[in-house]
């Protein structure tokens, strides 16, 4: 959708106050927002920037979410993440404004700083597993309540949450469930004991940038503290992650005998997510994983 010129407005103010001179727009190019936002660059007199737009009543808080974990981010230092200006709403229109990057080379210094990076923003922790609040994981709400065990946290607030929707939208049946439960009752065994990790939580490849140092940005996070296989499994996923990349984060912080297996396991959740969102192969994949596990 074309963006409103009361939003303009209000755009041009927030930028001018962010930069301490008058901004106007000269011109909104629609850029890649995915299926949940409209996305533009925004020309100014004082170079680009980037906001993402939405309906205010389609998705509640969700750019207060993901300023939130932007935010999570940036404290821990170990990654790049774009700036937050502004967020908020304008008549019918959320809107969340933002640093513009531009783009660079993923050399081998890059996946050498990702992963490296990566692997020290899992060594910020927490007491429990969760998060103080809840926010989205693509156009779906992600519960964050929080837990204090690895084991409880991935069944009652990840995948019995997306089995219920699934049920619901009836895209998987009740063999299937059942498989589920006796997949619940082994997870004590299968995972080795760690302190939670701060997670980006989505990290796939279109969840990332690489800026014009060569240097990794991490974009649209879904936070929270969890085990660090969760967003290990996620770069495995999708693909798009160099080789270089893991072994970068091996030396920085070794993952436990038997993490690739368990990467199955993790996957189960972003794979529901998928279901929920897009049925099709997904729900292949997800038994084929519970075939290799029950």
């Amino acid at each position: 959708m074309p963006l409103t010129g009361s939003l303009i407005e209000r755009l041009c103010e927030h930028l001018s106050r962010h930069c301490g001179t008058s901004i106007d727009i000269e011109q909104a190019v629609g850029t890649g927002g995915g299926s949940i936002n409209d996305a533009y660059q925004l020309h100014t007199n004082e170079g680009r920037f980037f906001v993402k737009v939405n309906a205010a009543d389609r998705f509640p808080s969700l750019f207060e979410a993901e300023a939130d974990g932007l935010k999570r981010l940036q404290q821990a230092g170990s990654l790049r993440v774009p700036v937050t200006i502004a967020l908020g709403e304008d008549h019918d229109d959320a809107y969340l404004l933002l640093e513009w990057i531009d783009g660079g080379t993923r050399t081998t210094a890059f996946w050498d700083a990702f992963g490296r990076g990566l692997a020290r923003l899992h060594g910020h922790t927490w007491e429990r597993f969760g998060l103080e609040r809840d926010n989205y994981i693509g156009s779906l709400k992600q519960v964050n309540h929080p837990e204090s065990d690895w084991t409880t946290f991935l069944i009652k607030q990840r995948l019995e949450p997306q089995l219920k929707m699934a049920r619901d939208r009836r895209r998987l049946d009740a063999g299937t469930s059942f498989r589920f439960e006796r997949l619940f009752a082994r997870l004590d065994n299968l995972f080795p004991a760690e302190p939670p990790a701060l997670l980006h939580g989505d990290l796939w490849s279109g969840n990332f940038l690489c800026d014009p140092l060569s240097a990794p940005v991490l974009i649209d996070p879904a936070v929270y503290y969890g085990h660090r296989e969760m967003d290990l499994a996620m770069t495995r996923l999708f693909g798009g992650f160099d080789p270089l990349f893991l072994t970068a984060y091996q030396a920085e912080r070794p993952l436990e005998q038997g993490w690739e297996e368990r990467a199955d396991l993790c996957a189960l959740y972003p794979l529901l997510v998928h279901v929920n969102l897009f049925g099709g192969g997904y729900l292949q994949q997800v038994e084929m994983v519970l075939r290799r596990f029950t």
